[in-house]
Order: structure tokens, then C-alpha cells, then sequence
């Protein structure tokens, strides 16, 4: 008398091997969006690629460079250089509205995804004043001063011209110089390394004619985090001094 057996083809009959099982895959618009989610997540609290947009920081930083920021770090430090966003001014946290649909969508991908355009421009520069700090240029030998102490920046590339003397000039004062600026508190003077390139915290200041409240600055609610790496181009790969 013989009993019929089921057999799971998977484990073979005794005569042939068994046929590996099929892995389940997720649907593919699932897997997309499991991957977004991931990108977004590393973006918003880890890490956060940038590209440089303008020569506002050159030479440290050049057009094109692809570089990193580290947003587990909250720290703000004089010297540092950050990325910080905005809208079409600093004054404002997102740009307007675009009319079209479709760029909306796009600008909300960005935001997401952090590729391509978003409702926020990201600006980079370097942190010269910090809360309270009281910032102008410039010394007897041009140098910016912080504090009333004069800043040493192996840094900057093409200042400003200058000549000794011409700051106390009122009348025609050199391009480089600008009055005692304080920084606010929650806020950042923030300058380009490209100094003559730069429409940094201090652009409308450098003026016979600049009046009071000239200066722009970073709210540190608005401060991404510190660039730490650039990976882009190879032969720069590596942290940024």
C-alpha cells in the first residue's frame, strides 16, 4: 500500500539538487522610496555634500569643489568655515515660491533628497566674528581686527587694496576698510577668503557712505555645520584645514 507524500521542490527529490528559493523582492517604487528615505536621513542628521558655486572662497575652496559638512557637529568656532542656508537674502529662510508647478516638485525633491535645486540656498564662508564680538578693519598694516586685536589669515587671496592711514579718512577711505561692527547675539560676521570676490557680512559697510545696520548676518539657527572634508576633485580629496 503506498501513501502519497507532498514534496517541496526546494528540498530536492533524492535525485536532483535543490532549486534555490526565491528571494522575495519589495516593488521597486518601494525600494526607490526606501532609499530616499535613507539618503534624506544621512543628509539631515549626519553628513551633508555641497557643491562651491561661486570663487567667493577661493583659494581654500574653488569653483566646482564637491565638499562635506558635519551636522552632528553644533559647534561654531572663529575660523571655521560653514554652510548655512537661506532664502533670496539672508534675512530670509526660504526662497519665494516659484509660479510653477513643476519646479516646485523639483525644489521639494531637493529638499528631500538633497540633490539638485530646493527651497534653500547654501551659502559657504568663514566665521570671523562670534556673538558679542566687536569686528573692523583695519590695523596699521590692513589686517581685520577682532576684539581690537588683529586677526593673522594665511587665507586670504586678492584683498582689498589698502593704504596705511586712509580708514581715519572719512572722505576716501581705502576699499578694504569698514567701522566697528557687533555682532549680535545668536549670530555670525561671516567674510570670503577671496576677500575682493566676497559679498560677505560686511559688502554694504566697505563705504565713505555705509550707514548704520550695513551688516548682514548668519543666524546660527540658519548654520548647517562646519565643511570638514572635499571629495571632489581627487587630487584635493581629503579634510580642508
Amino acid at each position: 500500500m503506498t501513501t502519497d507524500t507532498e514534496v517541496d521542490p526546494a528540498a530536492g527529490d533524492g535525485h536532483h539538487p535543490p532549486r534555490p528559493r526565491k528571494r522575495r523582492r519589495l516593488p521597486l517604487i518601494v525600494e526607490i522610496l526606501l532609499a530616499l528615505a535613507a539618503v534624506a536621513l544621512v543628509q539631515t542628521f549626519l553628513v551633508k555634500p555641497f557643491g562651491v558655486p561661486s570663487q567667493s572662497m577661493e583659494q581654500t575652496l574653488k569653483i566646482g569643489d564637491r565638499i562635506v559638512v558635519n551636522r552632528l557637529d553644533d559647534t561654531v568656532n572663529r575660523g571655521d568655515i560653514i554652510v548655512f542656508g537661506h532664502g533670496d537674502t539672508w534675512q530670509t529662510s526660504k526662497r519665494a515660491p516659484d509660479s510653477n508647478l513643476v519646479k516646485r516638485i523639483v525644489r521639494t525633491f531637493g529638499d528631500i533628497t538633497g540633490m539638485g535645486p530646493s527651497n534653500t540656498n547654501y551659502t559657504v564662508k568663514r566665521v570671523i566674528g562670534l556673538p558679542g564680538d566687536k569686528v573692523s578693519c583695519c590695523s596699521p598694516d590692513g589686517k581685520v581686527l577682532v576684539n581690537g586685536l588683529p586677526r593673522t589669515e594665511p587665507y586670504v587671496y586678492e584683498d582689498l587694496p589698502f593704504v596705511a592711514g586712509s580708514c581715519e579718512d572719512t572722505a576716501n577711505p581705502s576699499p578694504r576698510c569698514f567701522g566697528t561692527i557687533t555682532v549680535p547675539a545668536h549670530s555670525y560676521l561671516v567674510l570670503g577668503d577671496h576677500r575682493s570676490q566676497s559679498a560677505d557680512s560686511v559688502i554694504a559697510c566697505r563705504s565713505s557712505t555705509s550707514a548704520s545696520g550695513c551688516a548682514k548676518f548668519v543666524d546660527e539657527d540658519r548654520i548647517v555645520g562646519p565643511v570638514v572634508f572635499r571629495l571632489w576633485p581627487l587630487g584635493s580629496f581629503g579634510t580642508i584645514d
